[in-house]
């Protein structure tokens, strides 16, 4: 059984994704799975053993263009018995259905009707969890989703994560704090600098280093939070926001003593990774996202305006983010790795 999956367009939504990929292999050992999605996500799909091999989308995001959906459609005539379709979008399903995938599944979603022949109506109330809508599209309809539910797991080869440590000078002789401050959904999403800022001075004087993780677009962030740190502090940190490939920002982060992050792609990344992890949340909410690892602890503050799920904060404050003291977050560190490590570098001032 050859099974296409069509996949989505953010890195935690492929990451989560993981999730219908284990559920598949469950119910049909032998299956073939290929996923066809857009070339960033490769790095994230060959790090999954269920994923027999990735297929590059060449289209971004949004965009039709209804002859090269036809043209890869009927490249992949008579290959596959059928096709998922993670998004919920009419151009998403044009490819299944140019192939002429017997079997097409996929949610109720804008006039695919006579593109899907196995459409399902989702119940938000029983399925609630992005992950419980991936993975009921493995199962027939109706059916009840078995527990306890599979986490993603990436998996890192040490070839690669060795290559990446030698190319961008990094040494493993002390542990590593990984800071995620980005979220390219926006700014209702991110914790300030300064809080990132403290929370990396306590582990450095507690003789850690810092690691910060994200796109060309996070680096000035990355260099706020190293500009808000004493000279002595700073040097400990390592901006490596747009420095590194999706690839090696994953084989990297896998040397991570914890992880701080934002809710992001990262995130969902470090979870994969069964990380240590403190995850922030401020306009959205971990009942629809939640990381999912084995010691995982979420932060947020529940305010009245929140979640939102807003990119923006609509009062202009962004008091769930800019009230959560980074003590909160220390704290939450410190229930994931035990005992209070020792201050070793509490000279430096």
């Amino acid at each position: 059984m050859n099974i296409l999956i069509i996949g989505p367009s953010w890195v935690g939504d492929m990451v989560m994704a993981q999730t219908l990929f284990q559920c598949l292999k469950q119910r049909h050992p032998q299956c073939q799975i290929d996923v066809l999605a857009p070339e960033w996500s490769r790095p994230i799909l060959e790090r999954m053993p269920q994923v027999r091999q990735a297929l590059s989308f060449p289209l971004g995001h949004g965009v039709l263009d209804l002859a090269t959906r036809r043209r890869i459609g009927r490249s992949l005539k008579g290959q596959y018995d059928q096709a998922i379709l993670l998004p919920n979008s009419l151009k998403s399903a044009l490819v299944p259905f140019f192939a002429g995938i017997p079997k097409r599944t996929g949610w109720r979603g804008e006039f695919r009707y006579g593109l899907l022949n196995d459409v399902r109506t989702l119940d938000k109330t029983r399925y609630p969890l992005m992950i419980e809508r991936f993975m009921a599209l493995a199962y027939e309809p109706g059916a009840v989703l078995p527990q306890p539910y599979p986490q993603p797991r990436l998996r890192i080869e040490p070839q690669s994560r060795d290559a990446a440590l030698a190319k961008f000078g990094l040494e493993l002789d002390r542990p590593v704090l990984v800071r995620c401050p980005g979220a390219e959904f926006g700014e209702a999403k991110r914790w300030p600098s300064e809080h990132y800022a403290a929370v990396a001075e306590e582990r450095i004087r507690q003789g850690w280093q810092v690691w910060i993780f994200g796109s060309q677009k996070d680096h000035a962030v990355g260099e706020a939070i190293q500009e808000r740190l004493i000279p002595g502090l700073r040097e400990e940190t390592a901006n490596l926001c747009g420095g590194t490939s999706l690839a090696e920002a994953i084989d990297l982060m896998a040397c991570a003593r914890a992880v701080v992050s934002n809710d992001s792609g990262l995130m969902h990344v470090a979870a994969a990774l069964n990380l240590p992890l403190v995850a922030v949340y401020g306009s959205t909410s971990p009942g629809f996202t939640p990381p999912l690892a084995d010691q995982v602890e979420v932060v947020r503050l529940g305010l009245d305006c929140s979640p939102c799920f807003d990119r923006t904060c609509r009062f202009g404050h962004y008091n769930c983010l800019r009230l959560l003291e980074p003590q909160r977050v220390t704290e939450a560190l410190r229930g994931l790795e035990g005992p209070e490590p020792v201050n070793v570098l509490a000279e430096v001032d």
